[in-house]
């Protein structure tokens, strides 16, 4: 299983929301890029990054960042929020980013899925951040009619790969992970499926990993130091 940690950029820094809400946010750092250089040093192979002020508007903010944070790591690097045109995908892998991450566009657009270019698709993945079993979108402000079985039956049928499930309800609250909801999906879907929101013990990265899931993002445990990111990289393997 492999391990995403996560960097969440907002207004040029690190930091954190409790449960998707941005007047609940914690900086933990104003230098990014310093900040995923400290994971290669831990054995990190991969990064996580979302841009949160693109994810809540819709237009790319952290471009540059992003850019630099790849350029200097050399992480493996999957990078959401403000994805919502073939353009702004073009524009990330064409940089050199490896992933791209289609959230709210994929929850409220099906037919985006649908048509991006074939040799796009295998770069992609899909974001479903989840509420009470349904999907939120415009960086969790909103909550769609869109339940997540239904759209990973979708994804599937439209030939995405990776699906990274975010439960909010367990983001940033350190009380662990939907465990159960990531076995279903794991067991009624061919996807690779990732694991995001309470990821906050070496236990949990234990169960995921014998889930046999693809992966999972360690977010705000790694930053007040509840996991150690060395020793999840070496349990996830």
């Amino acid at each position: 299983m492999i391990i995403f940690p996560a960097i969440d950029l907002c207004e040029g820094q690190a930091v954190r929301l409790f449960k998707g809400d941005f007047a609940q946010k914690t900086v933990y750092s104003d230098d990014p890029v310093s900040v995923a250089e400290a994971f290669v040093k831990q054995g990190a192979t991969h990064v996580h990054l979302v841009d949160l002020d693109g994810a809540k508007t819709g237009v790319r903010r952290h471009f540059e960042l992003i850019n630099e944070i790849k350029k200097r790591t050399g992480l493996f690097t999957e990078v959401g929020g403000g994805i919502r045109t073939v353009s702004d995908i073009e524009a990330y892998l064409c940089a050199g980013i490896d992933r791209v991450i289609i959230g709210t566009k994929a929850a409220e657009d099906p037919d985006f899925i649908t048509n991006i270019p074939a040799k796009y698709r295998g770069k992609v993945a899909v974001g479903a951040d989840i509420k009470n079993g349904f999907l939120a979108v415009k960086g969790w402000t909103e909550t769609s009619d869109k339940d997540i079985f239904t759209f990973c039956s979708f994804l599937e049928k439209e030939g995405i790969r990776t699906v990274i499930c975010t439960d909010i309800t367990k983001d940033g609250a350190m009380e662990g992970t939907n465990g159960g909801l990531y076995k279903e999906l794991s067991e009624k879907f061919d996807l690779d499926i990732v694991a995001s929101g309470g990821v906050s013990s070496i236990d949990d990265v234990r169960r995921l990993r014998d889930m046999g899931l693809y992966g999972a993002i360690i977010g705000k445990a790694y930053y007040i130091g509840a996991i150690d990111l060395k020793q999840a990289i070496e349990v996830g393997r």
